[in-house]
């Protein structure tokens, strides 16, 4: 049996595919990775999520974006998509296809079993090189916790922790308080 030669493509090649692929892919160095699909738990916490940050941030200069919106990472070259991504200010975009943002300030990922060491790891490590990104949060499917981390002046990420359906946590980037109660409202964490 001979192994079939890996193509990889350029970012260019990429985003002509994606944008015609009913599916999402991350892009990194030449090389495409299927998006995995989420469980009841994971879309429940994500829209929970989702709700709470766009009431928030109604009638100020942020936009939200649930999943679809891509990230584009300049100094590792990542595409990606978080659960959710905030912008304050003026957007801006890879292209003129406004579908690839450059500069979120809040960046938020749903952990799952598949993608929880890398969301923690690499993600991260990539994350951390976006200039504009001010805090990046990851919140539980499995049990009421969400952790956060706040990038200081200094370049240093310092991390806070909140657990249990009695705490609250605030998205320093957004000045937004949260409940965990509501974060996790109608998730039944026996369900997974």
């Amino acid at each position: 049996m001979s192994a079939i030669p890996k193509t990889k493509l350029t970012p260019e090649e990429y985003l002509e595919s994606e944008r015609k692929s009913e599916e999402r892919h991350e892009y990194f160095n030449g090389e495409i990775f299927a998006m995995s699909g989420a469980k009841r738990n994971h879309n429940k916490v994500a829209t929970n999520v989702s709700g709470l940050i766009w009431q928030h941030l109604k009638g100020k200069d942020c936009e939200s974006y649930s999943n679809d919106m891509r990230v584009f990472v300049p100094k590792t070259g990542l595409y990606t998509y978080p659960d959710l991504v905030v912008v304050c200010g003026e957007p801006k975009f890879k292209d003129n296809v406004l579908d690839t943002l450059l500069n979120p300030i809040l960046l938020i990922e749903v952990l799952s079993d598949s993608t929880e060491g890398y969301d923690r790891g690499k993600r991260f490590q990539h994350y951390r090189s976006i200039e504009s990104l001010r805090e990046y949060v990851l919140v539980s499917q499995d049990e009421a916790r969400i952790e956060k981390y706040l990038k200081q002046g200094d370049g240093f990420w310092v991390l806070s922790e909140a657990f249990g359906l009695d705490a609250k946590i605030k998205l320093d980037a957004i000045d937004c308080e949260i409940a965990l109660s509501e974060v996790f409202d109608k998730v039944n964490f026996s369900d997974e």
